[in-house]
């Protein structure tokens, strides 16, 4: 008997027995998937291992092994286990995290592939005689026939009958005659394979770069080096060559993560253009189909590089030579759902598992990296100059505590006030100079919507989220209120509902208002905005970025998705308008986020021979994070911020986890935070641990998400192994009460706690 242990992604930190039946034995082996029975239903879920029988137990049987190959090799399976382990969830989770969503459904085990009816010629009809005689009444058939001819001797059948307008029944009669013959094609779902192929940059390698490929092919396997360039410096051309020598000239594979899904295209487009269809691209704004036949290719050995976000780090490759961590300062990279892992670090552990080379980049990077780096767990690679001479762009801060609204004495004085509040005077010339020049300018709002809140001006009431504790967002197109967190949406309130006052004001700026302000100001102006609104569609990022490397765009407007990454010579102007957006929240890393976030935009202006000129404007000039973004001063900054995370101990000199409990009943949940922080206090006096602490309980800054109340408990660790020893055995052994909706979770290494 046969006995298999199969690990489902159910919220269960065990795995399960089951018994191979005859009719599937040789069809399943470790890294299978398996359909298995489980309570009153099935469950796909994947061979770990083989069990030893115990004696007494009755084994239910495997019901189905749809797959003829297993779908995990020793590698990914190790992966996964760490992946489990680390961030303490059942390893059934993490291996449905690796593979594709139409791998892991149980109403669907079987993924489909897209396929496509194709008439090929069977039979050579050699001379025009022939064809005269075969074809005097039948003048259609002979007109597809040798249009088949033409086109190398097949076509597709809906191509033929939809745009060349040939009917079923000419096909038809060729088939009968035995002179083609229709048959079925897969047909690879690879939407970027329609983009043109732009040409291979042809810039020689600096002296810098140059010397960071010489080192990087000296590095070790499963090493790990941190390539710190300015803005414009050349990171991505380090990248080209890397994965030239480790792809073409090794003949091994390769994974290049970015962090957006708006720096896909242009991503792909600069590897397509040296590395021509070996690359495949893995995000999540690809349909099912067109992942899974992007896993399948890189699988199969088809493809060789994958360009992707965060998932894209299970790409199934084998013999993996480099993994390229582009932005690795960014948050996207860490995973919002459990498991909570961080590409990052996935990418870390995964390169020293298979030998592979590890190159983080950034123009900021994150702290942990830098200590990382400079203590030597890291090498170091710096890349101090902008690629071909180019200058970093200056940068002018505009205070808007001075700065006043100086509006015009006539009709239009409100139209003006208004402008003036969100576009400062230097701004607005520099705007103004630039379309005279036909210049591209970039604005950067981090805020969406048209105005942050909502406020009666009679009692100061504002509309906030009947789910979270946050405050509505005003949306004009369409005209209501949003909720950021749940989504909730209401009609737009024009009498207060506590005092019924009709002073109803719309406070602080979002995208949408700023880009009617501009449309105004600027008619001629072609402006595009760039946020999640006008991005919700599969190809709506793409679409916007190709109109601005076109030229079709004058100004462009957008949130953070606009900041990093993108390379267009004649943006010479780049205007923050509010840096203050989140430099003031309750989180450790807000200073860090802010520095990374303008620094990374005012990096857009400048980066052909016009140069480039930057505008913040803050009503925190002196702020650190505002003073050394505008000196491109990364080293100072990082001075200043370590010197405050010493005291209190934050990240990187601490390894933390994020506890967050939550229900939907506030003084359970409050109790819930309670029980758990005196089970981690007698824990650890049972067993003591050296530098370990426990801070809380106390509310979540947003108190309420969903309609679920929030509190957070800290553990502070100076080793990760205590960390992780402490979270695994909370997770296991703590007994969450069922009531009120009650939860845990772990968010081990976290970007946030909000």
């Amino acid at each position: 008997m046969q006995l298999i242990d199969v690990a489902l992604a159910l919220p269960l930190f065990k795995t399960f027995t089951y018994r191979v039946p005859e009719g599937l034995t040789g069809s399943v082996s470790v890294g299978s998937r398996v359909l298995v029975p489980f309570r009153s239903g099935r469950e796909i879920g994947v061979v770990v291992g083989v069990a030893e029988e115990r004696e007494g137990v009755k084994y239910r049987d495997v019901a189905a092994a749809p797959d003829a190959q297993p779908v995990m090799d020793a590698p990914m399976l190790a992966l996964c286990q760490w992946i489990a382990d680390y961030y303490a969830v059942p390893l059934g989770v993490a291996l449905r995290t690796a593979l594709p969503a139409s791998l892991t459904g149980a109403k669907a085990p079987v993924p489909s592939r897209k396929t496509r009816r194709v008439v090929a010629i069977t039979r050579e009809v050699p001379t025009l005689l022939e064809r005269d005689r075969m074809f005097a009444r039948a003048p259609q058939q002979r007109a597809l026939y040798e249009l088949l001819e033409a086109v190398g001797g097949s076509g597709a059948v809906e191509q033929l009958m939809e745009q060349l307008h040939f009917s079923s029944s000419v096909l038809k009669g060729l088939v009968t005659r035995g002179l083609a013959a229709v048959s079925d094609e897969t047909v690879a779902r690879d939407p970027f394979l329609t983009r043109a192929q732009r040409k291979p940059d042809t810039h020689t390698p600096t002296h810098a770069q140059t010397s960071a490929l010489d080192r990087l092919a000296q590095a070790k396997p499963g090493s790990v080096a941190l390539l710190h360039g300015i803005t414009g410096s050349g990171k991505t051309l380090v990248y080209l060559e890397l994965l030239r020598r480790v792809v073409v000239d090794e003949g091994k594979s390769a994974i290049v993560l970015v962090p957006e899904i708006a720096l896909t295209p242009q991503t792909v487009d600069r590897f397509r253009a040296v590395f021509g269809d070996q690359i495949a691209v893995l995000h999540s704004a690809l349909s099912d189909g067109e992942r899974y036949d992007a896993w399948l290719a890189l699988r199969r050995g088809e493809k060789r590089i994958v360009v992707g976000a965060r998932s894209a780090i299970f790409a199934p490759l084998r013999n993996l030579g480099a993994i390229v961590v582009d932005e690795e300062h960014e948050s996207s990279y860490k995973q919002g759902e459990t498991p909570r892992y961080h590409a990052r670090e996935v990418a870390i552990v995964r390169a020293r598992a298979e030998g592979a080379v590890v190159v983080l980049g950034s123009a900021t990077p994150s702290l942990e990296s830098w200590v990382n780096a400079t203590s030597g767990k890291y090498e170091l690679l710096t890349l101090p100059d902008r690629a071909g001479g180019a200058r970093l762009p200056k940068v002018n801060i505009v205070d808007l505590r001075t700065e006043k609204a100086k509006p015009k004495p006539s009709d239009t004085a409100e139209a003006d006030a208004a402008f003036s509040f969100a576009i400062s005077a230097p701004l607005e010339r520099a705007i103004g100079e630039r379309l005279v020049k036909q210049e591209q300018s970039v604005l950067l709002l981090n805020r969406r919507g048209y105005a942050a809140f909502v406020q009666c001006g009679t009692c100061g009431d504002v509309a906030v989220c009947p789910n979270c504790s946050i405050s509505l967002t005003y949306h004009r197109t369409p005209e209501r209120l949003v909720c950021h967190y749940c989504l909730h949406a209401e009609p737009l309130q024009v009498v207060c509902p506590r005092c019924a006052g009709t002073r109803m004001r719309q406070r602080g700026l979002g995208t949408q208002q700023v880009e009617r302000l501009l449309s105004e100001h600027y008619p001629r102006a072609r402006i595009a905005r760039m946020d999640v609104d006008t991005t919700s569609g599969k190809w709506a990022h793409t679409e916007i970025l190709d109109r601005v490397g076109a030229g079709e765009v004058d100004i462009l407007l957008g949130t953070q998705m606009i900041a990093k990454g993108l390379d267009f010579p004649n943006v010479t102007l780049v205007g923050v308008i509010d840096a203050d957006v989140g430099i003031n929240l309750p989180d450790f890393r807000a200073s860090e986020r802010c520095f990374q976030l303008l620094s990374q935009v005012a990096g857009r202006a400048g980066r052909g021979p016009k140069g480039g000129e930057v505008f913040i404007q803050t009503r925190s000039p002196t702020h650190h994070a505002v003073q050394c973004a505008v000196t491109h001063d990364y080293y100072r900054f990082v001075k200043e911020e370590l010197a405050g995370r010493a005291n209190p101990v934050y990240p990187p000199f601490v390894r933390i986890a994020n506890i967050v409990l939550s229900g939907t009943q506030e003084e359970a949940t409050e109790r819930l935070a309670t029980s758990v922080t005196a089970w981690l206090h007698k824990l650890l006096a049972a067993r003591p641990a050296a530098g370990v602490a426990v801070i809380g309980p106390a509310p979540c800054p947003v108190e309420r998400v969903k309609n679920r109340w929030r509190w957070h408990v800290l553990i502070k660790a100076q080793r990760q192994q205590d960390l992780g020893r402490i979270g695994r055995y909370l997770v296991e052994r703590y007994d969450v009460p069922k009531q009120f909706g009650l939860r845990m979770t772990l968010d081990r290494d976290p970007v946030a706690l909000l």
